[in-house]
């Protein structure tokens, strides 16, 4: 949602507390969102100086189309499950399936 600037500062700030979903406090990098689920940004951390310069920098980056952000209230919503050809990285599956299948 571009709260943070790297994949590191997302999951730091998650353990650390600063967000919940749909009104739960989540502090699990790993936690499953669903589409619909509701991700704002807790009061108190509202004036990091780290997270407010991310999201400036996010109008540069881009939100995915599967994110919605509204960042003026800090808040952003899980609007589907993103599609395989919305992923980004530099992935290749068939080394992931080589490996697991050792």
């Amino acid at each position: 949602l571009g709260f943070a600037a790297s994949r590191r500062q997302s999951r730091q700030l998650v353990r650390h507390g600063h967000f919940a979903v749909n009104g739960r406090k989540v502090n699990v990098p790993s936690y499953l969102c669903r589409p619909g689920d509701a991700v704002t940004l807790k009061d108190r951390s509202k004036k990091v100086v780290r997270i407010n310069e991310a999201l400036e920098a996010v109008d540069r980056r881009g939100v995915p189309a599967w994110l919605e952000l509204d960042k003026s209230g800090f808040k952003g919503t899980v609007k589907t499950t993103p599609a395989r050809e919305d992923v980004t990285m530099p992935i290749q599956e068939q080394l992931i399936v080589e490996l697991y299948s050792k």
